[in-house]
């Protein structure tokens, strides 16, 4: 068995796994909250149903990974940290550098800062783990698994903007997508589920603060509603989805903003549920409302309408579907978000059980039993996902060493 922990960054939280390879072994999970504040909250799942919390200090991303590394120690969950031999690393955007997960030298690590501009809330900050990693556990193998590389061999029809393609050629002008770990996953899951009669035309929808749908056939993606950024696609928690871009100038105008970065942060950080509804960006608060208030009622039916646009189109461009997929904190966990989108898809087939609906957080198939397309509520596990492809290429580095 082989040690491998998977790193899942944010900008304030920090989730990891670490698995027993290749046995998928979950020994032990946890996560820091609030990172970067006073009150920072330290978590860890690890044995049988052990869990260690404490609220701390934590300010800089090197504090956060010290601290993850020593409480592997101190809770006597590794002996010594040069028993984790490869670490693996959710990267965002990959861009045309990178088509599939990749062990980090120094060159890709430089390539990745330099994607930043593809994915600035997220790139840096996984460069930066990245390096402290490096630090900490130096004879272990750092590999970056990407979210954009499960679209890489998108057909240049989807993946290509209506404009210039001189803009392609010369600064990598297209959809990349996002969530394509998690999408992955799932895909791979209900692929299984299927078995082998089917087509396995399949939509999976990551539905959480972020947001995305991929419409996948025969495990390979065809289509994402992200694009060059994750602001496009739905609507989302805080990111404003589709837009015309000629309302960026209009309200710049109105507004007198001179700064188009303002106004990106407007995009991605005040827009979506919370700029709809003008009370919270989160579904849950907003479900608790709706029947009195009229704004958490139209942010909820504007997200609705959204994805059920998203999954029409995709139905066309697969030629039918097998299955439908509901996976990340919405997908997972909200019955009642998952009830108004499949009453708005019966007539293509979708036709979901009140009462197998009834159920939170775990694998279940939800459609009724007649149903010609397969509803699912599948968890994702886009750590589980990196250690396999950490995992994959820790052995092929193993394998080269032993023929030298």
């Amino acid at each position: 068995m082989v040690k491998v922990i998977s790193i899942n960054a944010g900008s304030s939280t920090l989730k990891w796994q670490l698995f027993n390879m290749p046995q998928k072994q979950l020994i032990a999970k946890g996560m820091i909250d609030r990172l970067g504040k006073a009150n920072a909250v330290f978590t860890v799942k690890y044995g049988h149903e052990k869990k260690f919390k404490q609220e701390e200090p934590i300010e800089t991303n090197e504090k956060a990974v010290t601290l993850i590394l020593t409480r592997l120690k101190d809770l006597n969950i590794v002996d010594k940290l040069e028993e984790i031999k490869a670490v693996g690393h959710r990267v965002v955007a990959g861009g045309e550098i990178f088509k599939k997960s990749s062990i980090i030298t120094a060159s890709s690590l430089e390539d990745i800062k330099k994607l930043s501009e593809y994915a600035p809330l997220h790139n840096p900050v996984e460069a930066y783990y990245i390096e402290v990693f490096s630090k900490l556990l130096p004879n272990a193998i750092q590999v970056a698994v990407f979210d954009s590389s499960f679209f890489s061999d998108l057909s240049p029809v989807n993946y290509l903007y209506s404009i210039e393609k001189e803009y392609y050629d010369k600064y990598g002008v297209r959809k990349y997508g996002a969530h394509g770990t998690s999408h992955r996953f799932v895909s791979n899951r209900v692929n299984e589920l299927l078995g082998e009669n089917s087509e396995k035309r399949v939509i999976t929808l990551h539905l959480g603060s972020g947001a995305s749908i991929s419409a996948i056939k025969n495990g390979v993606a065809i289509d994402t509603s992200m694009g060059f950024t994750p602001l496009a696609g739905v609507t989302m928690s805080t990111r404003s989805g589709d837009i015309d871009v000629s309302l960026i100038p209009y309200i710049m105008n109105k507004l007198s903003i001179y700064d188009i970065k303002e106004f990106i942060d407007i995009l991605n950080n005040e827009s979506g549920l919370l700029g709809i509804s003008g009370i919270s960006n989160d579904m849950r608060d907003l479900e608790d409302i709706e029947d009195k208030n009229e704004r958490a009622k139209l942010a909820l039916d504007i997200f609705v309408n959204r994805v059920i646009k998203y999954i029409g189109s995709y139905i066309a461009e697969l030629g039918g579907l097998d299955a439908l997929v509901f996976t990340a904190g919405v997908g997972e966990n909200g019955i009642e978000m998952r009830k108004k989108i499949g009453d708005k898809l019966k007539y293509f087939g979708i036709d979901i059980d009140s009462e197998k609906n009834n159920s939170r957080g775990k694998e279940t198939e939800i459609s009724i039993d007649k149903s010609p397309v397969k509803t699912y509520v599948i968890p994702t596990n886009e750590e589980l996902m990196i250690a396999i492809d950490t995992y994959n290429l820790l052995q092929k580095v193993d394998k080269q060493k032993e023929q030298l």
